[in-house]
């Protein structure tokens, strides 16, 4: 089995992110691709890097009225990503149209709270404030809009697995223990996430900004 570890590249320099890939390739499963790549090296950078071999998480967060939504993950075909993102906030037929203009191996999730928030931001948004049970609302309407599965924390992953037996999970703003939590509000360990029902993890900085991103990456595998 492919380790579950996607390495997050979120760097505008593609030599650095093809070095980084290259590197940790062993171990890890595949590498996550965000606005901050694209927006600098669009589908040409992605192609580049799918030449490393590696499955492709292509996480754009897409979040606009269903038409907008589906011909921009129609764009997105060719490239024939591992993984995509939309916001489940942009509703039900937002979900169901990119889903149906993904490619078939495609796995589109959708995106519940973003990590960074907590009780307090989502007040302020004219949200209720308890980020779990907003995960919970979200992760039922992706679910039964047909999507793959929804991108979550640690903490709501084992109550969404429990609503989503079949869902596919997963989990950012994973940290090793005792690492530096950086912008992230709610967070876990790649093995406690793992445990709670992750069925990706997506790493960044940890292994991105290491001294030895190759040693970090299989540090934190040894750990699963």
């Amino acid at each position: 089995m492919s380790s579950p570890i996607y390495v997050a590249l979120d760097t505008p320099d593609i030599e650095r992110a093809k070095a980084i890939a290259t590197r940790v390739r062993n171990h890890v499963g595949g590498i996550k691709l965000g606005l901050e790549f694209f927006s600098a090296n669009g589908r040409a950078g992605v192609r580049e890097m799918a030449t490393l071999g590696l499955p492709i998480f292509l996480d754009l967060k897409f979040h606009d009225i269903p038409n907008t939504v589906a011909k921009a993950v129609q764009a997105l075909r060719p490239l024939e990503p591992a993984i995509i993102t939309i916001h489940a906030s942009g509703g039900r037929a937002m979900m169901e149209d990119a889903k149906a203009a993904a490619p078939l191996g495609t796995k589109v999730v959708a995106v519940t709270v973003l990590t960074s928030l907590d009780e307090n931001d989502l007040t302020s948004i004219g949200l209720s404030g308890d980020p779990h049970e907003q995960v919970m609302r979200l992760t039922e309407l992706a679910r039964d809009a047909g999507l793959d599965g929804v991108v979550c924390s640690g903490n709501e992953v084992t109550a969404a697995r429990k609503l989503w037996p079949g869902g596919f999970f997963v989990v950012p703003g994973v940290r090793p223990a005792g690492g530096p939590i950086g912008d992230q509000k709610r967070v876990m360990t790649p093995r406690a996430a793992l445990d709670a029902g992750a069925s990706v993890l997506v790493v960044g900085r940890p292994i991105t900004q290491a001294d030895d991103p190759d040693m970090a990456a299989r540090e934190i595998e040894a750990t699963l």
